[in-house]
């Protein structure tokens, strides 16, 4: 049987405007996108220009003065909330603000302080005010040479830095006697005397701290031009800084003539250097006083102290400041010493003196042994002198 291969059937094509369905599908997508970017062109040359608009467009808000304190060590994220909530910024606008602050590289350059603001203002001028230099209140203080703890609190509470307990309090303070790299038990001797100008704000722990970087200070270029000095003090006696420091208060609590400043520190290091001097007892009536007010523990003697050194406090060995009964240095420094007290002992007069005693006009008389020393003692005592730390153990003639 023969036969004729049959054609394959002609697929029927639809008409143009009759898509197949699956085009329909095809032809919606590519609609929906191009309306999309259509959309989203127009979204972001709106945005764009808002964005580009946004510094010098004016806020909406009230023309009255709206005043922001922005505290001290403040984020950008706290100002900023402090900002909308005070109206300055509206809610909306709170991305777009952080965002321009950070693209101007502003945001750590906030200043602390009082600022005042408008509703209205651009965010070109809210910045602007945010960065603004604040004009500092300072107070000036004077803290005098020789001055101790005691009186060096009295005075700043006197200029209003709080409560002469609570600046005490601070400056005992053991993690801050940590931080600061102090030894002993208070700031005692590293709160150089100088004329300061404190911010009015200033809290007693940023006084202290800014007291003690300018006794680094002073210190540190007197140990560059004192190398050999100090390298001869380590090596006859030990002394590191902290020995420095504690004798340079005792030379500024014995004479306040200047000139004699170096021949005071002069005496005490032979006490301390020459063999035949013993016992080695500095045996200077300041460190009593000081042991007996201004040190923490205070002994059964000190405890009847009245202000005048009697035959019991000189005697007293559980005063550890009575360089009477103790040899070498006290525990620490018994005030703050000035910069010719520190040089004075960085540069000591030489001589072969060892006792000293008050002339009664704010000087004194030098000897060499204790026999010279007696006899100058017996001299101004008539002229009613008493030894006023003299170093030699002269005692108050009138003492119980």
């Amino acid at each position: 049987m023969t036969g004729t291969a049959q054609a394959p059937a002609r697929r029927q094509r639809l008409p143009w405007w009759r898509p197949r369905r699956s085009r329909w599908a095809q032809y919606v997508a590519l609609a929906v996108v191009a309306i999309t970017l259509v959309v989203g062109g127009v979204w972001l040359s709106r945005t764009y220009q808002r964005v580009i608009d946004y510094p010098d467009r004016p806020g909406v808000g009230s023309t009255e003065p709206i005043a922001v304190e922005v505290a001290k060590g403040a984020s950008f994220p706290q100002v900023l909330t402090q900002l909308i909530e005070a109206g300055v910024i509206p809610d909306d606008e709170g991305l777009y603000f952080k965002l321009f602050v950070l693209h101007r590289g502003a945001a750590g350059k906030i200043t602390a302080g009082a600022h005042s603001f408008r509703g209205d203002m651009t965010p070109e001028q809210v910045l602007a005010e945010l960065v603004r230099p604040q004009r500092t209140e300072e107070t000036r203080v004077t803290i005098p040479e020789g001055r101790n703890i005691l009186e060096v609190a009295d005075i700043l509470a006197v200029a209003g830095y709080g409560d002469a307990s609570v600046i005490l309090e601070a400056m005992r303070d053991p993690a801050l006697l940590k931080e600061l790299g102090i030894e002993g038990e208070s700031v005692e001797g590293y709160l150089y005397p100088d004329t300061y100008k404190f911010p009015t704000t200033a809290t007693p722990q940023q006084v202290i701290r800014r007291m003690v970087e300018q006794h680094h200070k002073v210190y540190d270029n007197l140990k560059r031009s004192h190398r050999e000095a100090l390298e001869e003090l380590r090596k006859t006696l030990g002394w590191g800084d902290r020995e420095i420091v504690i004798m340079a208060s005792l030379v500024e609590k014995e004479t306040a003539a200047k000139h004699e400043r170096p021949l005071i520190a002069g005496v005490f290091l032979n006490r301390l250097r020459f063999q035949s001097f013993q016992p080695k007892r500095l045996e200077t009536d300041p460190t009593i006083i000081y042991g007996c007010t201004a040190a923490i523990k205070k002994s059964a003697a000190c405890q009847q102290f009245e202000g005048r050194i009697r035959r019991i406090h000189l005697r007293d060995p559980d005063n550890l400041y009575n360089t009477y009964t103790h040899e070498g240095l006290p525990p620490g420094p018994i005030t703050n010493a000035g910069k010719a007290a520190f040089e004075a002992v960085l540069a000591p007069k030489k001589s072969r003196f060892l006792y000293f005693v008050s002339r009664n006009d704010k000087t004194h008389q030098f000897s060499k042994t204790i026999a010279e020393h007696e006899a100058a003692v017996e001299k101004f005592m008539r002229q009613g002198a008493v030894g006023d730390g003299s170093a030699a153990g002269a005692a108050d003639p009138g003492a119980e």
